[in-house]
């Protein structure tokens, strides 16, 4: 079967891949594909097929039993997002015990004071113009992440380097010592969290145990502590600065937003999260058996992706999915995932982006793009889906 160069098309890809998808899904909801990264994998663009991939036992999430040139073992691996069960099962578990909507839910008032902070910085002294990555989208979530987790104190300037880095490699050494260097730092960080604890997340983390007494090793704690940071902060960012860009390029629905906050801003975070989400595609999976998908045969030992930027706009599942449309039924889409690895923080994440959006148009009601601020510059890499800078001006 032939493979489809995604070299060929790098700066444009990155940019909008959007047009890309839709020709492939034109032919087939799978296709071999070859990346910088990657010389073949199947990629599955269609929402049907995408979905039943998230929720396959046969696709493994545990890269050690297949060749992946490149990537380093190291103690960050140790977390569920990289196990099959029964292992996974039992992470999540322990992690879950922790997690919790109550404590999710009690950080609220306390989400609204540091967006609320963040947009008086960002509008101090008469300024009329920021980053919005710097200011706000970064910043909420990182702040937020640390606190649940108990760590205030975090170097995040090294941090957002590292984590950038992890999500969206420069190169294949950059990208190895980043997460070399994190994960010593994490491991000091889990030291003297024990010998410190409080109330918080990771407190909670290092001392949980369950019925049976079992509790999560050293380099488990580190897996989660590197799991929960990094997705706990590089997906709302973006969450966040993706939809305002989508909003900004669409007054109509920017105007209807505004003119029903109460009754809109849930389906809006939705809509953003559908129509250009964070999470361009999953995290890879690997076939541990033969398996057919989207009608063509895949050996065992394949890696294989999951576009959910592709799937969340099939026409098949969204009718005009290239519209943005914040009353759009979204039910279904696949921006957290499916599945047992649907995305634990799903529910922060939400909440952070419906505060920080609402907070921020309610601040500036004549939010608008800063042409002066230059092109924009796209984060490398299927996974993540953003900008590292959003001007704006108010």
């Amino acid at each position: 079967m032939a493979v489809v160069d995604l070299r060929e098309h790098t700066e444009e890809f990155t940019a909008n891949p959007y047009p890309f998808y839709a020709k492939l899904r034109e032919s087939g909801p799978a296709h071999y594909v070859r990346t910088h990264d990657v010389e073949e994998m199947l990629l599955i663009v269609g929402y049907e097929e995408g979905r039943k991939a998230l929720a396959d036992p046969r696709l493994s999430k545990n890269w050690r039993h297949f060749e992946r040139a490149g990537e380093p073992e190291t103690a960050m691996s140790a977390n569920m997002l990289e196990a099959d069960p029964p292992h996974h099962t039992r992470l999540r578990k322990l992690v879950t015990r922790e997690f919790t909507a109550r404590r999710v839910e009690a950080m609220r008032p306390r989400v609204q004071q540091i967006t609320d902070e963040l947009l008086d910085a960002m509008t101090e002294k008469g300024r009329t113009s920021a980053d919005l990555v710097d200011a706000l989208a970064f910043p909420l979530p990182m702040t937020v992440i640390c606190e649940l987790l108990g760590v205030p104190d975090l170097d995040r300037d090294r941090f957002r380097v590292w984590s950038n880095e992890v999500v969206a490699p420069t190169g294949v050494e950059a990208s190895t010592a980043a997460a070399q260097e994190m994960s010593v730092y994490l491991a000091e960080l889990i030291e003297d969290k024990r010998c410190s604890p409080g109330e918080d997340l990771l407190s909670g983390l290092i001392r949980t145990r369950d019925e049976g007494g079992d509790r999560l090793t050293s380099d488990e704690l580190i897996g989660m502590a590197f799991l929960l940071l990094v997705a706990g902060h590089e997906t709302t960012v973006n969450l966040i600065s993706n939809g305002v860009r989508a909003l900004l390029d669409h007054p109509e629905q920017l105007a209807a937003l505004r003119a029903d906050f109460d009754g809109l801003i849930d389906g809006a975070v939705e809509e953003m999260l559908r129509y250009d989400g964070p999470v361009e595609t999953s995290t890879f999976r690997f076939t541990s058996e033969p398996v057919e998908i989207g009608g063509i045969s895949v050996p065992a030992g394949k890696a294989v992706l999951v576009a959910a930027a592709a799937a969340d706009h099939d026409p098949a599942r969204y009718p005009e999915p290239d519209r943005f449309d914040i009353r759009r039924s979204t039910q279904g889409h696949l921006a957290f995932g499916h599945g047992i690895h649907f995305c634990l923080g799903a529910p922060l994440a939400r909440m952070e982006g419906r505060i920080a959006v609402r907070s921020l148009l309610e601040r500036c009601p004549d939010l608008a793009a800063d042409p002066a601020g230059g092109a924009l510059q796209w984060l490398p890499g299927l996974l993540i889906r953003g900008v590292r800078k959003f001007p704006v001006r108010w």
